[in-house]
């Protein structure tokens, strides 16, 4: 017999819920938007906004702060200090973004507070790398296309799964290719030109009436937006591994979303004659167990990261926990109140998957 955290015969009203649930959802991404706009966009890392990495070994045992203390006092204060692997190994990365100086003069200026703090021979020098801001926009262009391309697959993905409907989805994507192709001769900047696309691909499913892609989307971004949100007002950076979290939650709340439209789908060929409503809120109940038991499970992993992975993968992880707590909150209370609310009609909707069911045991 399987591990259940939660009685299978639960009968909680989660859509019942559905208006508080869109309503605190509205106010974490407000409260992100408005942190952005203050702070002028995210916070990038010397990755994507270009600048210097430097890797430093010391002979005796230091502090991050011992480090910053004399880098601040030689007028180098914007630099950032982080442990590398474990305490014993006295090892450090110093971060420098990209700020009008010449990287090698801040590298010079490195070395010199250092030595004058600590003596010669305290430190040695393993790594340099520098990337150039050109560099660096190019990256930044590219991790925002992988998150488009994710969200687009996505859609065509759940389109053709849960609808058999690959017309719609192939004239969506032709729909969306034109609008990036329109939207290019407006001089958008990449990021405003990827949000702008979002927003299309999310109007185009609902005008194809693709009512489960249209839910996994909206969860999707509804969890990317939220973690980069919490980052800004943390004042944490963005750096390539913030992206490869952000697309690992794509992922990870898609799985979430797909094992309970999949439990919807069956109820669909069950329970003829019910209200929709009433079948989705069953297929979340009896789905509930399996998210709790997958998701806490995750959690406990990426939470023993954060705790002891070091401070390398600290931000990593701390997104990832972000991105599962709102990953397995979306799938109950974004996406499938989402195919009632934004459905062009109960009677209808659930007549046409019926049918589709039925077709598909045929």
């Amino acid at each position: 017999m399987g591990l259940e955290l939660i009685k299978p015969n639960i009968n909680f009203n989660f859509l019942g819920y559905r208006r508080y649930a869109y309503v605190i959802s509205l106010l974490l991404v407000l409260a992100g938007v408005v942190s952005l706009v203050a702070r002028g966009g995210p916070k990038y890392g010397v990755d994507f906004a270009g600048g210097m990495t430097v890797q430093l070994k010391f002979a005796k045992a230091v502090t991050a702060a011992d480090i910053q203390k004399p880098l601040d006092a030689a007028g180098l204060p914007h630099l950032t200090v982080q442990r590398l692997g474990q305490e014993k190994d006295n090892s450090f990365l110093i971060s420098a973004a990209e700020k009008g100086e010449p990287l090698e003069e801040v590298r010079s200026k490195v070395d010199k507070a250092l030595k004058a703090e600590l003596g010669d021979g305290a430190f040695e020098v393993q790594r340099v790398e520098v990337v150039g801001p050109k560099v660096g926009e190019d990256l930044r262009a590219g991790a925002l296309n992988a998150i488009f391309y994710a969200v687009v697959i996505i859609a065509v993905y759940i389109s053709g799964r849960f609808e058999q409907r690959w017309m719609a989805a192939g004239l969506m994507g032709a729909g969306l290719t034109s609008a990036m192709w329109a939207l290019r001769h407006f001089g958008l900047s990449t990021g405003y030109l990827i949000i702008a696309a979002i927003l299309v691909t999310l109007v185009l499913c609902w005008a194809l009436k693709l009512k489960y892609a249209l839910g996994a989307l909206v969860a999707d971004v509804h969890d990317v937006f939220i973690t980069i949100g919490i980052f800004s007002i943390l004042g944490i950076e963005f750096d390539l591994t913030i992206v490869a979290a952000l697309l690992t939650i794509l992922g990870y709340s898609l799985n979430d979303t797909i094992i309970v439209y999949d439990r919807i789908r069956e109820r669909l060929g069950q329970a003829k004659g019910e209200p929709f409503e009433k079948v989705i809120n069953d297929a979340v109940n009896q789905t509930l167990s399996r998210t709790m038991l997958t998701s806490l499970i995750t959690l406990f992993t990426v939470t023993a990261l954060y705790m002891f992975g070091g401070s390398v993968l600290k931000d990593f992880a701390l997104a990832m926990i972000i991105g599962i707590v709102t990953g397995t909150y979306s799938s109950v209370f974004v996406a499938s109140p989402i195919l009632v609310d934004l459905g062009s009609g109960l009677d209808t909707f659930q007549q046409d998957e019926q049918g589709a069911a039925e077709g598909g045991k045929a």
